[in-house]
């Protein structure tokens, strides 16, 4: 089937439905009314440590709301929390439910973007993994996605929410499990990040660094790609971007010595225990701002600090070229932060295609950009030199 069939058979519905822009990134994203309950697979209570990327079990799934020709094949592996402790981690595998080809199906790992931090917000409990239009179109065209859930959603423990090192770690230790658990998967992969998965494809990048897997082949960063830092230290809780509660969970995640009393209000003390219960900050359903929730010097607590100096991008090397997508109709994450980040990518050496998109609601960007996407990635599984726009950026 060649591209421009996919596209026309599977963009149109992708589109349809709610895809998270930017925008919709920045908010949790109300109960999902598709998704399954969490059942024994997820259960990790029994489970020993083991070496990053091991697989622990998988589980051939057929019930998602996929694709014709798109098999499903959940996975549980070890990944590492911020702490360097041993963490188990969900996920879903989409590939083609065909033979393999010779040389097996090329890999994309997703990094998908956050609608809370309790276990029943995991993609992989989603009906239609959170994204199924977009991640089936790429399956068609002859790849194998492994989507992590991150470690906390679905399987046990807690969700570092925007805490890039971590979700960028979890991106990494699920493709080596994805290949134990699905058999004719290629060695060779590329990272696509949408919404806060953005920061984490780009760590993937910086971490990779360090890592040095010859099979990793770059990232893509569709929307959602700021300086965490610059917005949350330099800004009053009254611009804070809502979700507060999520954060405090976050940093209490990797940080557990932190004493939430030093973030929270006694309103925000009160609402904290739900986080867990629902994808939906409780902080809206309670119809109080931000700074009302978070006390007036939150962020000089040493680890906040600690924990957003965990998503800086930019400050180290990226072991392989990036694309940058971006509306600049965006109000959630205006374009010149993300050009901030880009231009300390580029300061750093890295490759970087920017591709801004003038015209594009930023619901509609991932949509919008899909063929940009596809030729960037056959060229990083072709081995041909990426383009790097970044003399454009100073």
């Amino acid at each position: 089937m060649s591209l421009g069939c996919i596209f026309l058979a599977v963009a149109p519905a992708a589109l349809a439905g709610p895809p998270q822009s930017t925008s919709d990134a920045a908010q949790p994203v109300r109960e999902r009314l598709h998704t399954f309950p969490l059942g024994k697979f997820y259960d990790t209570s029994h489970i020993t440590p083991g070496k990053p990327g091991d697989l622990i079990r998988s589980q051939e799934f057929d019930r998602y709301d996929l694709a014709d020709g798109v098999a499903a094949t959940r996975i549980l592996y070890h990944s590492r929390a911020a702490g360097g402790q041993d963490v188990p981690v969900s996920g879903v595998v989409l590939y083609p439910d065909s033979k393999p080809p010779a040389q097996g199906w090329p890999v994309i790992a997703w990094a998908h973007a956050l609608d809370g931090v309790a276990r029943q917000c995991a993609p992989s409990l989603s009906k239609n993994v959170q994204h199924g239009p977009f991640l089936s179109m790429y399956v068609k065209l002859g790849y194998a996605v492994v989507a992590t859930d991150y470690a906390g959603l679905g399987a046990g423990g807690r969700n570092a929410f925007v805490d890039a090192q971590s979700n960028a770690t979890d991106v990494i230790y699920s493709v080596p499990a994805a290949r134990a658990a699905v058999h004719g998967l290629q060695e060779r992969w590329v990272a696509i990040g949408m919404g806060q998965g953005s920061p984490a494809v780009i760590a993937v990048a910086e971490l990779e660094h360090d890592l040095r897997d010859p099979n990793y082949l770059g990232s893509v960063a569709v929307s959602g790609l700021e300086d965490l830092q610059e917005r949350y230290q330099h800004a009053a809780a009254s611009t804070f971007y809502d979700l507060p509660l999520f954060l405090a969970f976050g940093i209490k995640t990797d940080f557990p010595q932190l004493e939430l009393k030093d973030l929270l209000t006694e309103q925000g003390m009160a609402l904290y225990p739900r986080v867990e219960q629902s994808c939906a900050e409780p902080v809206i359903a309670a119809k109080l701002s931000p700074a009302e929730i978070l006390k007036p010097n939150w962020a000089d607590n040493k680890f906040v600090k600690l924990y957003l100096s965990r998503s800086a991008l930019g400050e180290h090397a990226a072991q392989r070229p990036v694309m940058v997508i971006s509306s600049e109709l965006d109000s959630m994450i205006p374009i010149r932060a993300t050009e901030q980040v880009i231009s300390r990518l580029c300061k750093q050496g890295d490759e970087v295609e920017f591709e801004r998109l003038p015209q594009s609601d930023p619901g509609s960007v991932f949509g919008d950009s899909v063929r940009d996407q596809i030729a960037w990635i056959q060229s990083r599984f072709a081995g041909r030199k990426a383009e790097s726009n970044c003399g454009q950026q100073h």
